[in-house]
């Protein structure tokens, strides 16, 4: 009777130990995830940061590119519009020359 309570008592004690392993490993698995995750968010995230970047300034080149082509548009209109009233402009130059000549002349002759 003795001997079987003492090789209950080892059996424990050996289920104790084995227990004690498991719970540290499965801490030390636990600690092991918690940081890899953790790695894995940090990695993430500068990827993310560095998407974002990215798409930053393709947006940003993209807008200078548009900003570009629509100042071209502008002074190509705006030379069209000056060729195709130039006899209109050249006359109204003539009538202002006109009238500050005459109003010099006026100013002249009292």
């Amino acid at each position: 009777m003795k001997q079987i309570i003492e090789e209950v008592l080892r059996a424990e004690e050996k289920v104790g130990t084995i227990l004690k392993q498991a719970r540290q490993r499965a801490s030390e698995i636990a600690r092991s995830a918690e940081k890899e995750s953790s790695e894995k968010m940090g990695s993430a995230r500068r990827e993310s940061l560095d998407v974002i970047k990215n798409a930053v300034e393709d947006a940003k080149k993209e807008g200078e590119r548009i900003r570009e082509e629509m100042l071209k548009q502008a002074d190509r209109e705006k030379d069209i519009l000056l060729k195709n009233n130039e006899a209109a402009i050249d006359g109204l130059v003539d009538n202002i020359c006109g009238i500050i000549l005459a109003s010099e002349y006026e100013r002249e002759s009292k």
